[in-house]
């Protein structure tokens, strides 16, 4: 744990992938990159890659900012062989997430929760608000000092994951970013925290905001159309902020099957572990306590399509009764 240079001797003499979850968000393209830019220091070389789509203007955002390069995988495939060596960095094998690619998931990097514990060569797992605070420690306790857009990434990373501060903030991330601050660009963090929202998001702020129903301090929303990940988050965000409510449910309807986004400020309720719960045999969901995503597969839906908002729902009530949820009573 904590040791780069020890990373870095497990990946020589192999092509290196720094592999994020499949919807990358800042803080899992900030991490990557990090932790790309401090391999290269130790002379190893590294690709980042993802399998599924930016779909967050945030994300891009930073990719041009920072002049970051991410390959989907579609693109490296033919090239990655069993023997390849993949790091795992804001997500974890088996965690749902993150596509099974082509190579040696030999090393995980992640601040989220274990669901299925794997055997890496190289593991650093810890619950912080944001996973590029571990990336920006590995720079400080190597005494190595990050160029001014790997700082300005990672603090916009842990800005965005910890929702300013105030979502699952630990006294790691706080100092963190402390170290990071002499060293970025002010001017251009400013500038990605500036209108991260589209003007066709309000189309699915709308109908979220049409569609909440309370079951006591439980909030239930959903978008019947597909929009990004980082949208149903932060529209799920919104909800919690409502006086009301003590846990958020959004979900918006794809495809392929159905994103959900929770957030839980009541203690007794962890989100990771109640969607990790509620869709164990009919997808994948999982995260921190305060907030959590999931997916639910298309085939695991009532065919009906009028039945499957509530029945969406019902899960995710069944699972807070299991948990003897007091947001219900």
């Amino acid at each position: 744990m904590h040791d780069i240079k020890k990373l870095a001797k497990l990946c020589q003499g192999h092509p290196v992938y720094i592999q994020t979850h499949n919807f990358p968000d800042p803080d899992a393209i900030a991490s990557a990159y990090g932790l790309q830019q401090l391999l290269r220091i130790y002379g190893i070389e590294a690709e980042l890659c993802y399998d599924g789509r930016i779909d967050q203007l945030s994300a891009s955002k930073l990719l041009d900012a920072c002049h970051i390069r991410m390959s989907p995988y579609e693109n490296l495939m033919k090239y990655m062989h069993e023997t390849d060596k993949i790091i795992c960095v804001d997500t974890q094998k088996y965690g749902g997430n993150a596509t099974n690619l082509t190579g040696d998931e030999f090393a995980c990097i992640d601040h989220h929760p274990t669901f299925v514990p794997v055997d890496y060569q190289y593991q650093d797992i810890r619950i912080t608000g944001a996973c590029a605070t571990l990336i920006a420690e590995y720079y400080a306790l190597s005494e190595n000092t990050p160029d001014s857009d790997t700082a300005t990434a990672l603090l916009y990373g842990i800005k965005m994951d910890t929702l300013q501060f105030t979502r699952g903030v630990t006294e790691l991330d706080i100092k963190m970013f402390g170290y990071l601050f002499p060293f970025c660009d002010q001017e251009k963090l400013t500038c990605l925290e500036r209108n991260n929202l589209e003007f066709t998001d309000l189309k699915a702020c709308g109908a979220a905001i049409k569609n909440i129903k309370l079951y006591d301090k439980v909030g239930f929303s959903y978008i019947p159309f597909s929009c990004p990940d980082a949208l149903v988050a932060t529209i799920s965000d919104f909800m919690l902020s409502l006086a009301e409510i003590e846990v958020a449910v959004v979900y918006s309807f794809r495809k392929d099957g159905v994103k959900l986004s929770v957030r839980s400020e009541n203690p007794a309720i962890h989100a990771g572990n109640l969607l990790h719960t509620a869709l164990k045999d009919i997808g994948n969901g999982g995260g921190h306590a305060s907030m959590g995503g999931g997916f639910i597969n298309k085939k695991s839906l009532p065919e009906a399509e009028h039945l499957q908002t509530d029945y969406i729902r019902n899960l995710l009530l069944v699972a807070l009764a299991k948990e003897n949820c007091p947001a219900l009573h």
